[in-house]
């Protein structure tokens, strides 16, 4: 989706599409991707009302990480970090029935599926940045509220990310902070999730490009057990709060 303004909201865990040569040699558990970013796409369905962009990802992380580095190095130094092409679920279950992906199996799917969207990324926000002056970048993410493997306890309800403010200028990153610290969910900046990939590599305020992440709980607009159905009624006041979030997004300028 395209619209007409500087902010390009990026969903890059939204999809559950794995082909069907690879969803056979993977675990039942795999099968139901219960690690994806459920409905996070539709919490930003209000998006083409506003004139943001949309852009959000069909293949499950599983088949490859798009949020990853491409030579692989950790997000989160000294932390449990997952790879480029996933082994284990977020609760250290395998993944795969048989034999794991090795190295070549992982450079095909980078090549096939994580180049293709960072180069599409790339083009859209190019192309905004050229029309608007500058480009807004909303990375936008979702997790089960407790995951021990990653996290201790509970997340906070909404966890912005600018990579330690250095993805977007501190007027910007405040900006869009106030709205979240305003609302009746809890909210943390640059906590456990200061943003992937994507928020630090794309995040270039010097060349015009400012990147923010957006980590929310899945408690607060979902059931986090399967089969994870949207709710709409139980999304509404999240929505509400990302709509404000936007809105400070959309009149913002450097």
């Amino acid at each position: 989706m395209d619209g007409d303004s500087p902010l390009l909201i990026d969903v890059p865990h939204a999809g559950t599409y794995m082909p069907p040569a690879l969803r056979a040699q993977m675990t039942p558990i795999a099968q139901n991707v219960p690690d994806a970013d459920w409905h996070v796409h539709l919490l930003y369905g209000f998006a083409g009302e506003v004139g943001a962009s949309l852009m959000a990802a069909t293949h499950a992380r599983y088949v490859v990480d798009l949020n990853r580095d491409p030579q692989g190095a950790a997000l989160y130094p000294g932390a449990d970090n997952s790879e480029r092409v996933p082994l284990l679920s977020f609760d250290r279950e395998p993944l795969y029935a048989g034999a794991a992906p090795d190295a070549a199996e992982v450079e095909r799917r980078m090549a096939r599926y994580w180049t293709p969207y960072h180069r599409r990324l790339r083009q859209r926000l190019d192309a905004i940045r050229a029309r608007h002056g500058h480009a807004i970048l909303l990375d936008a993410h979702s997790i089960r509220s407790a995951v021990p493997r990653f996290f201790d306890g509970r997340l906070p309800d909404l966890n912005l990310g600018t990579a330690d403010g250095t993805s977007c200028p501190a007027g910007l990153g405040d900006a869009a902070f106030a709205v979240l610290q305003r609302s009746d969910f809890g909210a943390v900046r640059d906590g456990r999730f200061k943003g992937g990939y994507i928020t630090r590599h794309y995040g270039r305020p010097q060349d015009g490009v400012h990147a923010l992440q957006l980590e929310i709980a899945q408690a607060c607009y979902m059931d986090e057990q399967p089969p994870w159905p949207w709710d709409a009624r139980r999304a509404q006041p999240l929505q509400q709060v990302l709509r404000r979030l936007v809105d400070v997004l959309l009149r913002w300028t450097p």
